[in-house]
């Protein structure tokens, strides 16, 4: 397994954004599970992962699969009372940075849940105001 995917497994459950921000390409691109748009750049991306490592509880992975740059990491987790199932889908780039990570998820009742959480926490951050170029 590949280090940067070795050592993520335990720093995504840890919601600490300073921790994942170190396995994050300076122009990574996150593609969230809760609506169709991509965030880019190390900076937003580590405090978004920062939040939804805070907003999912007993989140662990199941399976990981992959080689090289391209790896797809299987996990559970709960957002309030409600269970979830997930794939992060993670592309490093030559340096074994992340340079694409894509969440896909299901049931749609958990991911609405995991968008209003999420929502209320960008609103509070005032960090986000400044990331909405980010948006892409």
């Amino acid at each position: 397994m590949h280090p940067t995917i070795e050592q993520l497994k335990d720093v995504i459950t840890k919601g600490d954004e300073s921790l994942i921000h170190e396995f994050l390409a300076e122009d990574v691109r996150f593609l969230p599970p809760t609506y169709y748009s991509t965030w880019a750049g190390r900076e937003p991306v580590a405090a978004l992962l920062g939040h939804v490592g805070q907003v999912f509880s007993d989140f662990s992975y199941r399976r990981i699969m992959g080689e090289g740059k391209d790896w797809a990491l299987e996990f559970q987790c709960k957002v309030g009372d409600l269970d979830a199932v997930g794939v992060d889908l993670i592309r490093l780039n030559d340096e074994g940075l992340i340079e694409k990570f894509e969440v896909v998820m299901r049931p749609l009742k958990t991911i609405a849940a995991l968008r209003t959480e999420m929502m209320a926490r960008v609103a509070k951050d005032p960090r986000f105001i400044n990331f909405k170029d980010a948006l892409g």
